[in-house]
């Protein structure tokens, strides 16, 4: 008996409202709504989920980490996004 190939699906759990959806797994499954089922079944078992999100990893664009330094190296030259040279009160407390 052969098994079919179904695609891969990437798996993203909110736990609480306010709070962004975050990564836990990957899932292989025929459809979207076999996609929410498996991923409910697999990674909320102790009800620790309000909202779930399921993507085809196909539909994921990434950035390669060999090209680190030509993604993220030009942020460094802006300064401004970078609140280093302010000089902050000592009654605000932490920041």
């Amino acid at each position: 008996m052969t098994t079919p190939n179904f695609p891969l699906w990437e798996v993203f759990i909110r736990s609480r409202n306010g709070l962004a959806h975050k990564h836990v797994g990957s899932l292989h499954a025929a459809d979207p709504v076999m996609a929410l089922q498996a991923a409910r079944d697999l990674y909320t078992r102790r009800g620790e989920g309000l909202s779930i999100w399921v993507v085809p990893s196909n539909a994921i664009t990434a950035s390669d980490p060999a090209d680190k330094g030509m993604m993220f190296e030009p942020a460094a030259s802006k300064i401004y996004r970078h609140p280093t040279f302010y000089d902050v009160p000592d009654e605000i407390g932490h920041m």
